[in-house]
């Protein structure tokens, strides 16, 4: 509920603030007086854009600040929980325009960008302005209303969280199949290339050692040479090594008692002639297994060439990088199997999820088909009573794709004059219909959608006589349970205000202001009489104000 408005530099408002009661609070004035200015002060806290156009002294900021006290809503608490703010039984939102045309906007005293405090406005404003009719033919509102009325919410959110899982899977089955695609278009040349090194077999560091290995093969008859001669100075000359140093060893074995240090030097020279001994041991049996092999030499220099050509057609120069090639391409060739199981997978998932959206939709559709008839019906009913005898209004539903908000396409025919010609709103309704149409309708789901504080800005536009008393009489039943603020011109509509303000313009500083007031039941009398009868109202007029307001 608007408990409060204050509006400060704004247009021609210099300093305004504005109670409300809970119930009907009917704003009345003169033609120019500042009643749409007000709308226009309420729409900045409600997140519209504004400029410094609106500064009535270009030097001041402008500040409208509205005061709303909240009943349990789960919408709303929603809204403070995503955008971490504290939230009280009265909320405070405020928008600050400055000189040069910046904005603020402020809820509870924290700054939220417009996103935020338009979104918030709408949870506790709705506002219906005299040209405001788009909303009516809009598809979304016209299911919104059916949806409303068939109690759909806990089937729209299971259908909204359902659908959007199935949307998503769709989009990655459809990943995984382009994946896989492009997977089998390589398949066979990886697995040409996989099966070419598979069957080469190589090994670890192949290439190198087999490189060494024909390296020696190749020179084997002048390592032969060398190697014989290397052993036969270890033996078989005229003073080979090893007997030298034994009978360097016996020497200094014979002299160790003369000196203390002569015995670790024995030990040493032992190790020197078995050490010596090893070596030209192996160096003689490395010497007899030394042999030229053709045989081995052509072999080794066949998967030389093997290896050589493959890692130059892959770009690489070692063994261990042609291995990680092989790996590489087995990895691909292996994640074609698993993307096709994945992909059956996940193809499982989303026909599953499809088959809920789709029993949920159908479970949606069934609920709305049955309260058309009863909507239909009560719609006529209070048509008739706001002056539109002949208007029909016919709920047409159709099949369409399935999405987030089900399987139906919603729309709105009416007929204004029993011809028998349905047509959308948007064809055959004039400004003034729609207005009533829209109070009818909006009057039959206020409970339903938890609509927030009700504002009609000259909804009453184009009637008058009866069908203004029954306007009336709609928003007084709908004041009942919801807070309503309507302006309006009309007299029938001005005498069930349970508070009646009154916008004039007023002289301060030489300047022309505007100014609001709550009206005693005397100065109601006096306003709804010059309602209909002029500035001067006669005795008859007063008479009629009284009457009206009486009853």
């Amino acid at each position: 509920m608007l408990q409060k408005l204050h509006i400060q530099n704004y247009a021609i408002i210099e300093n305004l603030t504005i109670k409300f009661c809970d119930r009907l609070n009917i704003i009345t004035g003169e033609t120019g007086a500042g009643k749409s200015i007000l709308m226009g002060a309420l729409n900045l806290i409600l997140g519209e854009r504004a400029d410094s156009s609106v500064l009535l002294n270009k030097e001041k900021k402008s500040v409208v600040e509205g005061w709303f006290r909240i009943e349990k809503n789960n919408n709303i608490s929603e809204f403070f929980k995503e955008n971490d703010l504290d939230i009280d039984d009265v909320i405070m939102l405020r928008r600050e325009i400055s000189s040069n045309g910046k904005s603020r906007g402020f809820i509870n005293d924290t700054p939220v960008n417009l996103s935020q405090l338009k979104t918030l406005g709408v949870l506790l404003v709705d506002l219906h302005q005299q040209f405001d009719t788009q909303e009516l033919g809009s598809e979304n509102f016209q299911r919104a209303v059916l949806d409303a009325l068939a109690d759909n919410a806990s089937l729209l959110l299971q259908i909204r969280q359902q659908f959007n899982a199935y949307a998503l899977a769709k989009k990655e089955l459809e990943k995984l199949k382009l994946q896989q695609a492009s997977a089998t278009k390589e398949q066979d040349y990886n697995q040409f290339l996989f099966d070419e090194l598979k069957d080469i077999n190589l090994k670890e560091n192949e290439t190198e050692l087999l490189e060494t290995e024909l390296k020696l093969l190749n020179s084997s008859e002048s390592v032969k040479q060398q190697l014989g001669s290397v052993y036969a100075s270890f033996y078989e000359h005229e003073q080979p090594i090893v007997q030298q140093l034994k009978v360097i060893l016996n020497t200094v074995t014979n002299l160790k008692e003369y000196h203390p240090d002569l015995a670790i030097l024995q030990e040493r020279l032992n190790s020197s002639v078995i050490e010596l001994s090893d070596i030209a041991d192996e160096i003689g049996n490395m010497n007899d297994n030394l042999q030229y092999d053709a045989e081995r030499i052509e072999l080794i220099n066949d998967r030389l060439s093997l290896a050589y050509k493959l890692m130059k057609k892959h770009g690489v120069q070692t063994t261990r990088t042609l291995l990680s090639i092989m790996q590489e391409l087995n990895h691909k060739l292996a994640s074609i199997t698993n993307l096709s199981a994945a992909i059956d997978e996940k193809n499982n998932i989303t026909e599953n999820l499809l088959k809920v959206s789709q029993q949920i939709a159908i479970q949606i559709s069934t609920r709305r088909i049955s309260v058309v008839k009863s909507f239909e019906q009560q719609v006529k009913k209070l048509l008739h009573q706001v002056g539109m005898p002949n208007a029909l209004l016919k709920i047409q539903i159709v099949d369409s794709a399935l999405n987030e908000t089900g399987a139906d396409e919603i729309v709105f025919l009416f007929d204004a004059n029993k011809s028998g010609r349905f047509e959308k709103l948007s064809k055959v309704a004039s400004g003034g219909e729609l207005s009533r149409l829209m109070l009818c309708i909006k009057s039959l789901v206020a409970k339903k959608l938890q609509l927030p504080t009700l504002i009609f800005d000259e909804i009453d536009s184009g009637i008058s006589g009866e069908a203004a008393k029954q306007v009336g009489i709609i928003m007084k039943d709908l004041s009942y349970a919801h807070q309503m603020i309507a302006i309006t011109h009309q007299p029938q509509i001005a005498a069930r205000a349970d508070e009646h303000l009154f916008v004039y313009k007023d002289i301060v500083t030489d300047k022309i202001v505007t100014s609001i007031k709550i009206l005693n039941n005397d100065e109601r009398i006096t306003a709804i009489a010059k309602m209909m009868s002029g500035e001067k109202p006669t005795a008859a007029a007063l008479e009629n104000a009284r009457e009206m307001i009486g009853n």
